[in-house]
């Protein structure tokens, strides 16, 4: 345990507003500023395929009108999510070569617009990810790679990770703590997506027992025992009528809603670089009903951790009666309050933000 108490950086991605981003509700810039007057910041993340046309060619000047404006508004560039899409050809993955060009032109872009740090994925091996180490060196760019439900942060994969990142010790090699690993229930807001679409009570009680079930039993050991929980879902949904509940289902229960235990995390907390605060829901107390937010943040304050803690509401892919905006606002205080807790604070001064995530002063 570190011997200084950590204080977070609040922050969001705009990934949690792709819901009225894609309703043509705002553009870029108009969002931007939603966030800024909100004081959704100040740590600023974005998907560089999902906000940024022609991504990751930048239009000229464009770079340079994002980090004036980012600037302006007191927002301070935390993650830049990037992807490693292995799969962009039908016949075949892409050579190890193609994947680190693929990469690279990506960490150029987050270097241009002014992100200290790239969420990457976990398509990218140990051996990939110590290609991509001289690359991030040379933009000055941190490379997080994302641990997402269903992996978790003792799977052996990530290990493997992690003791390539020891051999090689590069400060520019670390991991994204995603909070989809460490969740306690099947999300109440997906449930009540299911009873508005006429799924009736018995199949929505049988679907938080599939769930528990297998968290009692801890997070699955390999891809074979994940793709035999995947296939259970599936399976109960057509028992109970409703196969065309199968997939999204099965896709929730194993790839959304991970059981690993907070104190899984001890794993990775030196390597951990930047945190997607993932949630799906605030109920009626103002708190996240199946996301342990204290527990986590209360983790991370003790360990020392000083990095972005961006708010990802993940419940925009089927909650369509809330409003983001007020729900991050929600989860916010609630991180606010566990960084209290353990004695510490959550930072909202966009100087001392820079400081920390080590972000330049626009010139």
């Amino acid at each position: 345990m570190s011997g200084a108490l950590g204080t977070p950086v609040q922050g969001v991605t705009l990934y949690s507003f792709t819901r009225p981003f894609h309703a043509r509700e705002h553009d870029l810039e108009s969002l931007l500023r939603a966030v800024a007057a909100g004081g959704f910041g100040p740590g600023l993340e974005m998907v560089g395929f999902g906000s940024l046309r022609g991504f990751p060619r930048l239009a000229p000047g464009f770079a340079g009108w994002f980090r004036d404006l980012v600037d302006e508004l007191g927002l301070v560039p935390s993650a830049l999510s990037i992807n490693a899409d292995i799969g962009l050809h039908r016949d075949r993955l892409l050579s190890q070569d193609e994947l680190v060009e693929y990469m690279r032109v990506q960490i150029r872009a987050a270097a241009e617009l002014g992100f200290p740090l790239a969420r990457v994925q976990i398509s990218l091996s140990p051996d990939s990810m110590e290609r991509l180490a001289p690359v991030a060196e040379e933009h000055g760019v941190v490379l997080a790679l994302e641990v997402h439900a269903d992996q978790y942060a003792s799977h052996p994969r990530i290990r493997a990770l992690r003791e390539r990142y020891e051999r090689l010790g590069s400060p520019f090699l670390g991991f994204t703590m995603d909070w989809g690993a460490t969740v306690t229930g099947f999300a109440p807001s997906l449930l009540e997506a299911y009873r508005r679409r006429g799924a009736p009570e018995e199949f929505r009680a049988a679907v938080v027992d599939q769930w528990e079930e297998f968290a009692r039993l801890g997070p699955p050991a390999d891809q074979g025992e994940h793709g035999e929980r995947f296939g259970r879902f599936i399976a109960l949904a057509g028992r109970h009528g409703r196969p065309d509940l199968g997939i999204d289902v099965a896709i929730a229960g194993t790839g959304l809603f991970g059981p690993a235990p907070v104190d899984d995390w001890l794993e990775v907390v030196p390597w951990i670089r930047h945190v997607h605060a993932k949630f799906f829901g605030i109920d009626e107390h103002g708190q996240e009903p199946s996301v342990p937010v204290g527990d986590l943040i209360g983790l991370l304050v003790r360990h020392g951790y000083s990095g972005a803690v961006s708010s990802e509401y993940e419940g925009w892919h089927w909650n369509h009666w809330d409003d983001p905006f007020a729900l991050v606002r929600a989860e916010h205080a609630l991180q606010r309050a566990a960084a209290e807790a353990a004695g510490s604070g959550m930072v909202v001064d966009p100087a001392r933000a820079r400081a920390l995530l080590h972000v330049p002063v626009t010139a």
